[in-house]
């Protein structure tokens, strides 16, 4: 008769200086912020610290779960995302219909469903695999300490500039006008439709993974428990999705608006066009009253830009933690390459699409915006063609 041994306990890894650096910069960040701009500035420093912190400890990846689906026929990170997406919409739906958040107004992620969501989201879905990681992936594993992922957010960054110089073409291809799902059905029909959706999809995975592989793939156990799997992680990634939804819904009541990233990428791009003599305040995209304040004022007055910092902080703090802040210049040149080329397709991609796996995935379905919905179809046949891609930069 067999009996099962357990497995040794691992020693608690060491705190990195890393995360210490971290988490004074979250600290001293967001009373500065606070105290220069405002106090609710300061909080959504905070609180994309709080975000980052989430993605890292839980692993918390687009990119990886549809890469695993699409290759290996798993759907757990894919069905963590319908959760995550369906705690959202219940969040959402009823404080969108009324207009208002605490005595604060919010308004959704809402975008035409046009042209160029289609192809930017296409494209998008190809950069997640050859760059390694969505906007958010990208954040995180660079905050992280994943120097090829800053390749891949420098040329990110290059890629949104170069969508704002095309943007206006963009626009004057065949579009249709936004649809809300909470206009259309109200915030009850809205949000029994998106469930219904929403089971569909992860039913759609467990038939697909059950049929490939016998059974439903189960999360390998964690070594550490309690309150130091907390701050050390890692976490289960439906605690991770649960976390997202959560802290998507705080972003609606502190910002008026859902959680967003690559917009931030765009404004840093411009202004280091800025920087290198060129005049982006004369592209039609920087023209509307938003924009051109954006381009004129700090980027600490930009909410977007303000979370993106506190994301990658945040996931410094909890690679600091988990004692795996490694950074290694090691990087084959195929690999160079891919991050490159990815860079390019998710920045340009994500601009003429209204947004990126967060801004229009994520912030547009939990907005009842149908646009989401586009985009989530058409990045992901991007990430099909993505994924045949990957074996000619990737061993």
């Amino acid at each position: 008769m067999s009996r099962a041994l357990s497995a040794p306990a691992l020693p608690a890894p060491k705190i990195q200086p890393p995360a210490l650096l971290a988490a004074l910069a979250l600290l001293l960040g967001t009373g500065a912020i606070g105290a220069v701009v405002s106090p609710r500035q300061g909080a959504l420093f905070l609180l994309g610290g709080a975000l980052g912190l989430v993605l890292y400890h839980a692993s918390f990846g687009f990119t990886s779960a549809w890469r695993v689906f699409i290759a290996e026929g798993r759907g757990r990170g894919l069905r963590a995302q319908m959760v995550m997406l369906a705690l959202a919409v219940l969040l959402f739906f009823p404080v969108l219909a009324s207009g208002a958040l605490f005595g604060t107004p919010v308004k959704g992620s809402l975008a035409p469903l046009s042209t160029g969501v289609v192809f930017g989201a296409f494209i998008f879905g190809i950069g997640m695999q050859m760059g390694g990681g969505c906007a958010s992936g990208t954040l995180f594993t660079a905050g992280g300490g994943n120097a090829r992922m800053l390749v891949t957010l420098l040329f990110f960054v290059i890629g949104s500039v170069l969508g704002t110089v095309h943007f206006d073409w963009w626009l004057s291809l065949p579009a249709l006008p936004p649809v809300s799902l909470v206009q259309s059905f109200g915030a009850a029909g809205g949000i029994a439709l998106s469930l219904a959706l929403f089971a569909a999809i992860a039913a759609i995975t467990v038939f697909v993974e059950r049929r490939r592989h016998g059974a439903l793939e189960r999360e390998a156990p964690s070594p550490t428990q309690g309150f130091a799997r907390f701050a050390r992680g890692p976490w289960p990634v439906v605690a991770g999705a649960i976390a997202l939804a959560l802290l998507n819904f705080v972003t609606l009541a502190l910002a008026g608006r859902p959680w967003g990233i690559t917009s931030a990428f765009a404004l840093w791009g411009a202004k280091g066009a800025a920087a290198l003599g060129f005049d982006p305040a004369s592209w039609s995209y920087w023209q509307t009253p938003a924009n051109a304040q954006a381009l004129s004022s700090s980027v600490f007055t930009d909410v977007t830009s303000v979370m993106n910092f506190g994301i990658i902080a945040g996931a410094m703090l909890a690679a600091g933690l988990a004692g795996r802040f490694a950074p290694s210049l090691r990087i084959p040149l195929r690999s160079l390459v891919a991050a490159v080329i990815g860079g390019l397709l998710l920045g340009y991609g994500a601009r003429i699409a209204y947004g990126c796996n967060i801004g229009a995935y994520f912030s547009g379905i939990s907005s009842g915006s149908l646009h989401g919905w586009l985009w989530l179809v058409a990045a992901f046949a991007g990430n099909v063609a993505g994924v045949r891609l990957r074996p000619i930069f990737f061993r």
